[in-house]
């Protein structure tokens, strides 16, 4: 299944190394010179991609396949723009500040477009441009930021196997290591044990943790 739905994916996805200015992070942030990246060189990290018809999403049967495969019983669309996110600056600040989760994440664009940045196994940065009838997934445990492009527009589905949250896990310091797909994936238990079986050796670790992320 993941490698199936190719035709024209280039169209629709495309990958880059993303220079470290500060400027608008809606723009598109290339090197000097560009470094371009092939988007199924992304496959190293953990992730798939497919390119798929979103002008008929709801009755499209190779989309049912791959929901099918990867048991996704449950969508829900989210227009991402100014004048119909509610608390739309606040929001916005929130898809960017880097994340993971404990589950795998999927976004099919049905218009518009946007960015998606992930880390390569060196902590380099990558930004994704996705457009409409691009459809991602990232793998769990991958850390991962989104925002608009100047557009200022996406409309997007959301898939997961059940219907609750999948809530993003912030990352406490630039300088802690990344969770790459290189390494081995969080899972939700990873998450929660310190916090519903607390002892005294995982608090001592995650204190130290806290003490590294504020020097």
């Amino acid at each position: 299944m993941e490698n199936e739905f190719q035709d024209g994916k280039t169209e629709v996805l495309e990958a880059w190394y993303m220079d470290d200015t500060k400027e608008d992070q809606r723009l598109p942030h290339y090197r000097e010179p560009k470094e371009f990246i092939p988007i199924d060189k992304l496959t190293e990290l953990g992730m798939i991609s497919w390119r798929l018809n979103p002008d008929s999403w709801e009755n499209d049967e190779n989309l049912k396949r791959i929901r099918q495969a990867r048991g996704y019983s449950y969508v829900d669309i989210c227009d991402i723009c100014p004048v119909k996110l509610p608390n739309y600056d606040a929001k916005i600040k929130n898809f960017f500040e880097e994340h993971l989760h404990t589950d795998e994440e999927i976004r099919y664009c049905l218009e518009g477009s946007g960015y998606f940045d992930v880390r390569d196994q060196n902590d380099q940065w990558i930004r994704i441009a996705v457009k409409k009838g691009g459809m991602i997934l990232l793998p769990a445990g991958m850390y991962h930021r989104f925002t608009l492009d100047t557009d200022n527009y996406i409309k997007e589905t959301r898939f997961d196997p059940r219907k609750i949250a999948n809530p993003p896990v912030e990352r406490l310091s630039s300088r802690l290591p990344a969770q790459s797909a290189s390494l081995k994936p969080l899972t939700r238990s990873d998450v929660v044990l310190p916090i519903f079986k607390p002892s005294f050796v995982v608090c001592f670790r995650y204190l130290r943790i806290l003490l590294t992320a504020a020097q």
